[in-house]
């Protein structure tokens, strides 16, 4: 009996800094495969020196995207890596690990923690470890909806597992690449909102940003990374609030 294969694949968006580092830690995968959702730049030609195959969709939605490329690969097992982590050999080798266990109760797919750096550090507090993603799926087990705005979720045939090992993830350098990605986030959820057909209302933009704050700062133990917990806590309020502001504009 052959042994199970697995796909990495990733979606990209232009991260050209990051695309070689990436793929060269997932080299030991039977297939690397990368959606650019973007199409300019030299991404693709990266990515295609580092033995990827590449496609492009323009990119919609996120759950869309993670579905295109479930059908785009062709192993056993699918695992998803952004681009902008890393995947360590210690969790390449728990990877396959997992995907050769010969029982027919073993899980459909993993949840894989991630350590997020943000600013240069690694934050614990405020949400942001474990910060398990479902990122490991059987590929005829899996499905993505197309309508997910963002933190999509596939819906899985069978037991979820987790993994031990955590991905790392580099994820925002600078402030302002923290508020321009989480202003991407606001329009998108408040487009798939609006189209859900929520409206918008007034009191929510003093209690949405609060309790999101009060989630990451306080219950979440944000204070535990100082300043740095203190502004994500801050900053994450604001792009709460942000995304009710524009769902309350569109009623107008």
């Amino acid at each position: 009996m052959s042994r199970p294969t697995v796909s990495a694949a990733l979606l990209a968006n232009g991260e050209e800094q990051h695309i070689v580092a990436c793929l060269r830690g997932l080299a030991w995968a039977d297939e690397l495969v990368v959606l650019d959702g973007l199409g300019t730049g030299r991404l693709p030609e990266l990515a295609r020196a580092q033995g990827a195959t590449v496609h492009y969709r323009r990119f919609d939605n996120f759950g869309a995207q993670r579905q295109a490329l479930i059908e785009l690969t062709s192993c056993d097992w699918i695992f998803f890596v952004d681009v902008d982590e890393r995947v360590s050999a210690g969790l390449a080798r728990e990877v396959r690990s997992v995907i050769a266990r010969d029982d027919p109760e073993a899980p459909s797919g993993y949840r894989v923690p991630r350590r997020n750096y943000i600013w240069g550090r690694w934050i614990k507090g405020g949400g942001w470890w474990p910060d398990a993603q479902l990122r490991l799926l059987r590929r005829d087990r899996a499905l993505f909806r197309g309508g997910d705005f963002v933190h999509e979720v596939a819906e899985v045939d069978g037991r979820i597992g987790t993994l031990r090992c955590a991905l790392v993830h580099y994820n925002y350098e600078t402030v302002g690449q923290f508020l321009a990605k989480q202003r991407k986030y606001a329009a998108l959820e408040a487009a798939a909102r609006r189209r859900s057909g929520e409206r918008g209302a007034p009191k929510r933009l003093v209690s949405t940003p609060f309790y999101e704050w009060r989630w990451r700062f306080v219950e979440h133990e944000g204070w535990r990374d100082g300043v740095h917990g203190a502004a994500l806590a801050v900053l994450a309020a604001w792009a709460k609030l942000d995304a009710e502001r524009r769902l309350l504009s569109s009623r107008t």
